[in-house]
């Protein structure tokens, strides 16, 4: 009898694997990240100083050691020719792992379209270059979705129409939903 139980729990644990949660190399995630409040935009980009939200459809690759990942999104305020766009791409070095969560350092790099109209063109538009540097923490909640909660902060630059560089602090919040 002895025998037997010491067979079946060697047996149970040799086919067991270690727990794991997301952030498991080779893992794609989907979802969508917001800014948590709104970017201000200086005067001269975008006119006179405007928020404006940033947020959208997200995909990220988790390699393990490092994720990268995209987003695009844009905002419409309801009237003509004032659709916000962007474009981003980041990148974050896992400093940290835990089988429920990570640390990474790193940045996003992204391209926003905001209407700037001036009297002899309403359709007048800017787009700004940005980079993001920061950190990000990801939580998982389940094995394949994963919180995450970004600070750092943006680096601007407004189009060929001028150049503008300021600086502010920034943060966002999103949720994936990884598939491996």
């Amino acid at each position: 009898m002895r025998r037997t139980i010491t067979l079946a729990a060697m047996l149970v644990l040799a086919t067991t694997g270690a727990a794991s949660a997301g952030g498991q190399g080779g893992s794609i995630g989907v979802g969508a990240e917001f800014g948590l409040g709104a970017s201000f935009l200086p005067a001269g980009a975008g006119g006179g100083g405007t928020a404006v939200g940033e947020g959208g459809a997200s995909m990220n690759y988790d390699a393990g050691k490092f994720h990268v990942g995209g987003a695009l999104g844009f905002a419409d305020g309801g009237g003509s020719h004032d659709t916000v766009y962007s474009l981003s791409g980041r990148f974050y070095y896992h400093v940290h792992s835990t089988a429920m969560s990570d640390f990474g350092v790193g940045g996003t790099l992204g391209i926003l379209s905001i209407p700037n109209p001036v009297a002899t063109d309403q359709n007048n538009r800017d787009t700004l270059l940005f980079i993001e540097p920061g950190v990000q923490i990801r939580a998982f909640v389940a094995s394949n979705v994963a919180l995450s909660f970004t600070i750092g902060f943006v680096l601007g630059a407004v189009d060929a129409s001028g150049t503008l560089i300021g600086g502010q602090t920034t943060g966002s919040a999103g949720i994936h939903y990884y598939f491996f």
